[in-house]
């Protein structure tokens, strides 16, 4: 017998029938279990691996927040009278005044972490400690059975539902050659805070990408470039580009917007998503100033900086070399390559939504794209059926949108009518003041 092997006792729960269940206690997921608190009238569940909620701690950087307004909270955008609303959370932690004299719309992210957390400790249909194991489909009651095992006293148990709500998130994207290689020091973004104090106990480090996260850490660690610690950023676009943030731009992340990028094929669709980046993977335009600010400051006197940053420069292998790690870059714009040696890696490259296996006993349900995808309908499911929705898991269908925080009331509005078969929160058809297209806009079917 193994040593140290863990029986597992299985449970068979109570026979009670869920209306939905959702899979991964995400923002999206969250807000969709908060705002179906008060719908009684809907029995739901939402079950996490994680032992409690806490949203990329890697990166909790002190200053860092949000790249949307306050009201892009988990519930305001659906409904502005909830409980569950940011500046209740301020109200009820004795926060609002202060929050009021900032007068700042950006919400730090450490603060809202705080503010998810609060949430999800106050709602009983969220479970933490279970892990979705396996999930099939009775065709005789029409329902799914989900099979998880529960961390906290390794029992499995089953739960049963008529309807899903796949939260699990996006994870990590490393570049393809690093497939299969575990180098000690080259990290995603993720994982930076936990591997700050090493990354300073050695002589360099270079950052790989050009979002907002290779900015903060970039920002957080310009500092101890005064001594003799060498920083490189190094970005494969010909800038270190903003986010676009007018408010007409803005204008995209409206229903509108979505219908108008849901009926257009899918090459067009690839190709478009293809040029809109700065609408979502940009920088805070404040961050890009003051880093340029620090640079300046920095430099005064003509000061040396032990730092350099690097456009046009596509990163294509990483290879161990010694101590460091031999960095192969061709310069897209010279179209010549070159070498470069670090210490520490620092890879910002995104993350993508990754298909987990739990989904593997209902693969004959879903529906697929010819590229393998989801096909997901213009409200959030993937079969034909309409049981199962996603979140999070639709950029190629419903555009750059998908990940917008601001946008996860509203598709949890269309979720939850769409369970209640009518109208439970009100959904806004029209809020842009631009037409996208010649057709007759789409009416939300299953929000009137």
């Amino acid at each position: 017998m193994v040593k140290n092997q863990i029986s597992k006792t299985k449970t068979l729960e109570n026979n009670k029938i869920y209306d939905i269940i959702g899979i991964g206690i995400g923002p999206f997921n969250l807000g969709l279990a908060a705002l179906l608190e008060p719908v009684k009238s809907i029995n739901s569940l939402f079950l996490d691996q994680a032992e409690c909620f806490d949203w990329h701690p890697g990166l909790m950087l002190d200053n860092a927040t949000l790249q949307v307004p306050f009201m892009a909270d988990l519930v305001t955008m659906a409904d502005p009278k909830s409980q569950f609303s940011f500046l209740n959370f301020l109200k009820e932690t004795d926060r609002l005044y202060k929050f009021y004299i900032r007068e700042n719309f950006y919400i730090l992210r450490k603060e809202y972490n705080l503010y998810c957390q609060w949430v999800s400790n106050q709602l009983q249909n969220c479970l933490f400690g279970k892990k979705v194991e396996n999930i099939t489909f009775d065709k005789t009651r029409e329902i799914y059975i989900i099979e998880i095992l529960d961390l906290k006293n390794n029992d499995v148990k089953r739960y049963y539902t008529k309807k899903l709500a796949l939260g699990t998130g996006t994870q990590p994207n490393l570049p393809k050659f690093m497939e299969g290689k575990n180098y000690p020091n080259v990290i995603h973004t993720s994982e930076y805070l936990n591997r700050k104090d090493d990354i300073l106990n050695s002589n360099s480090v270079s950052i790989i990408g050009s979002g907002q996260s290779a900015a903060e850490i970039f920002q957080d660690l310009l500092p101890e470039t005064k001594t003799d610690f060498k920083m490189n950023w190094f970005t494969r676009p010909d800038r270190f580009f903003p986010m676009e943030y007018s408010k007409l731009t803005l204008e995209l992340t409206s229903p509108e917007y979505v219908d108008h990028f849901y009926q257009m094929p899918s090459e067009k669709r690839k190709n478009l998503l293809v040029k809109q980046p700065p609408l979502y993977k940009g920088i805070n335009f404040d961050l890009i100033n003051e880093i340029f600010d620090t640079l300046y400051e920095m430099s005064v006197g003509n000061a040396p900086l032990n730092v350099e940053l690097k456009p046009s420069c596509q990163l294509d292998s990483i290879y161990p070399e010694g101590n460091s790690y031999l960095l192969n870059f061709t310069h897209v714009q010279d179209e010549a390559t070159f070498t470069h040696i670090s210490d520490y890696i620092i890879l910002a490259t995104g993350y993508k939504y990754k298909e987990p296996g739990f989904l593997k006993g209902i693969h004959s349900i879903i529906q697929r794209t010819e590229d393998g995808l989801f096909n997901v309908s213009r409200y959030y499911t993937i079969d034909n059926k309409e049981t199962i929705f996603v979140q999070n898991a639709e950029l190629h269908t419903h555009g750059f949108v998908t990940p917008d925080l601001g946008m996860g009331a509203y598709r949890n509005s269309i979720i939850i009518n769409s369970i209640a078969g009518k109208e439970i929160y009100k959904v806004e058809k029209r809020i842009a003041f631009q037409q996208f297209n010649t057709s007759e806009v789409w009416t939300a079917k299953h929000s009137s």
